[in-house]
């Protein structure tokens, strides 16, 4: 295939990762979105093996080999690749081969990870718009009979003059009230957001100030911040109640891990510039991990852990994530999670912006 400069100036401006291989799998060509996809340029990358360019050989690679082989283009779906810097991605990539006797091979990497994350995170907010629906269709069903109960015992209290039967009443009155509380945790923030600019970087120390005065200094707290964040329209306060709840859990997995010295939480921010939430592109979006060195998520209950009455402590209600995410969801942001033995990370993704 002639490099001439027509032909480098078309490929260069695809938006498909394309590379040229020759038939011993060595790079011959690659273009911009290639060389922005691997993370390296053209320069360092031509004439390497393919395969050198990971870190480890996947089932991918032995089709790529069957492939340069047999002489017979092929599609793949989902593959799987990770670079020497540890960034994994995933693309769909289809071979051709060109040139006279076919030996080389043209390589086209589409990727998927971002079509995949949106499809995940369109899902992810639909199961929680479908699960504040029933939450409060199932509060509205608890609370009603739970204030009758109350007020009849409330009643009978009155008319009873020993004192070994009021002690009966009482505790009905005060199982009512606690379960009328555990409704209302559940509904999550019933006061309307006060939005005000709001710096996340304030919304983090002040939690790290409550975490400090909690683990009196057991609990390491690092920072990792991008001071280049602007403010944005939040409400401060529920804010600090959303990522207390995940840092408070986050302070126990770390506490709890024994392969552990030092247990440690690490606050990280950084800017994404136009990053989609869903189905909504932001021009500017804040994230932040809250990172924890603790035992890690059971990949059983890792799916499940922002619905309510969730839980994988024997002493937690299972219901700090849930209101987390509703108060990320009204702010139209979301929360996510990572997790695997020693680390474990909660990502929470914020419109730097005014959104309608």
């Amino acid at each position: 295939m002639p490099h001439t400069n027509v032909y480098k100036q078309i490929f260069d401006h695809l938006t498909t990762a394309t590379l040229v291989l020759d038939a011993e799998l060595n790079v011959q060509f690659i273009n911009g979105a290639a060389e922005y996809l691997l993370e390296a340029s053209g320069s360092r990358i031509i004439g390497t093996h393919f395969y050198d360019l990971f870190v480890e050989s996947t089932e991918a690679f032995q089709t790529l080999s069957d492939a340069a082989e047999s002489g017979q283009p092929f599609t793949k779906r989902e593959a799987e690749f990770t670079l020497l810097s540890g960034s994994r991605f995933t693309v769909d990539y289809s071979v051709s081969h060109i040139g006279a006797d076919g030996s080389t091979m043209l390589l086209e990497l589409q990727p998927r990870d971002r079509l995949i994350r949106i499809t995940r995170e369109e899902d992810m907010l639909s199961q929680q718009e479908t699960t504040r629906i029933l939450v409060r269709g199932m509060a509205h069903e608890i609370k009603n009979p739970l204030g009758g109960i109350r007020g009849a015992a409330q009643l009978l209290d009155r008319e009873l003059t020993d004192n070994g039967q009021k002690e009966y009443t009482r505790v009905i009155i005060d199982e009512a009230d606690r379960l009328r509380g555990l409704v209302d945790r559940m509904l999550g923030p019933n006061k309307a957001f006060q939005l005000t600019p709001t710096n996340i970087h304030e919304v983090i120390e002040r939690v790290r100030t409550l975490l400090e005065a909690e683990t009196k200094g057991r609990v390491r707290l690092e920072r990792d911040y991008d001071p280049s964040l602007p403010e944005f329209p939040g409400d401060k306060e529920q804010l600090i109640q959303a990522v207390l709840n995940i840092a408070r859990n986050a302070m126990e997995a770390a506490a709890d891990n024994p392969s552990t010295d030092v247990p440690c939480i690490t606050f990280r921010t950084r800017a994404l510039r136009q990053f989609t939430i869903g189905h909504r592109r932001h021009r500017l979006v804040c994230r932040l991990d809250v990172i924890d060195n603790g035992p890690g998520i059971p990949p059983d209950l890792l799916q499940n852990i922002f619905y309510p009455m969730i839980s994988g402590r024997a002493n937690g209600t299972g219901l700090g994530l849930s209101i987390t995410q509703s108060i990320i969801g009204q702010h139209h942001g979301l929360v996510e999670c990572e997790s695997s033995p020693g680390l474990t990370d909660f990502i929470i993704f914020l419109p730097l912006e005014l959104t309608a």
